[in-house]
C-alpha cells in the first residue's frame, strides 16, 4: 500500500468519527439512536451489530460493484444488507440473549437504516474494498460513539448507573435518578442537547477558520 493510499484510507476512516459523524452531523439512524439507548450496554450492542453489518455489506458491495447491474443495484444492496443483519441477529441471540430481547425488532430494522444503504450507494459501490472498509469502519465507529454518548448519559441520569455499576454511589454522591431520561421523552431531550453542543462546536470551528483565513489574506496584502 502506497503512502498516498494510506493517507486516503485514513482520511476516509477519520471523517466518519467527527467531521461527517452519521448522527451528530448527518443526522442519520435516528430510529435506533432514540429507541435503544436507554442504557450503555444496549448502545454498545446496537453499535456492534451495525458495525458488523456495515463492514460486511460495504466490503461485499465493493467487491461485486462491477458485476451488479445498475437497474437492480438497490435491491441487491438490500439483499446483501439483510443477509448480514440476519447473521448479526443470530449472533446476538446466541451470545447475549438478554440484550437481544431488549433490542427486539430494532436489530432487524438495521436493514432500513439509511446510514447502511446510503454508504453502499454513495461510497462502497464506487470505491475499492480497502477504501470501502476504511469508510465503513469510520462511520461505524462514529455511529457507535454517538450511541454510547446518548446511552451512557441517559443511563447515568435515568438509573444512576453506568454499564450496570452504581455511578453516583461509586463517586460518593447522593443522586435521585431522573426516571424520564430512560423513557422516550428523555431520549429526545438528550439527543437535542448533544446536537446543540456539536452545532456550537462546529460553529466555533468555522469562526476560527474564517478568522485565520482573514488574517492570512491581510498578511498577504
Amino acid at each position: 500500500m502506497t503512502e498516498n493510499t494510506q493517507s486516503q484510507a485514513y482520511a476516509e476512516f477519520a471523517k466518519g468519527i467527527w467531521r461527517e459523524n452519521p448522527v451528530f452531523v448527518q443526522v442519520l439512524g435516528m430510529c435506533p439512536m432514540l429507541a435503544v439507548t436507554n442504557s450503555a450496554i444496549n448502545a454498545i450492542a446496537m453499535g456492534a451489530a451495525t458495525t458488523f453489518v456495515l463492514m460486511g455489506s460495504s466490503l461485499l458491495v465493493s467487491l461485486l460493484r462491477k458485476y451488479i447491474p445498475k437497474q437492480v443495484r438497490i435491491t441487491t444492496y438490500i439483499i446483501i444488507i439483510a443477509t448480514f443483519v440476519t447473521l448479526a441477529d443470530m449472533f446476538l441471540q446466541a451470545l447475549v440473549p438478554g440484550v437481544h430481547r431488549e433490542l427486539g425488532a430494532f436489530i432487524a430494522l438495521i436493514v432500513v437504516n439509511c446510514l447502511i444503504l446510503g454508504r453502499q450507494e454513495a461510497f462502497a459501490s464506487r470505491n475499492t474494498p480497502r477504501m470501502a472498509a476504511a469508510d465503513a469502519a469510520g462511520m461505524s465507529l462514529g455511529f457507535t460513539f454517538a450511541l454510547l454518548c446518548l446511552g451512557g448519559a441517559r443511563e447515568i441520569l435515568g438509573s444512576g448507573e453506568f454499564f450496570g455499576v452504581p455511578f453516583f454511589e461509586m463517586m460518593g454522591m447522593d443522586f435521585e435518578p431522573w426516571v424520564i431520561m430512560v423513557l422516550p421523552p428523555g431520549g429526545f431531550f438528550m439527543l437535542g442537547a448533544i446536537l446543540l453542543v456539536f452545532a456550537k462546536i462546529a460553529e466555533s470551528h468555522k469562526a476560527r477558520q474564517a478568522k485565520a483565513q482573514e488574517s492570512d489574506e491581510g498578511a498577504a496584502v
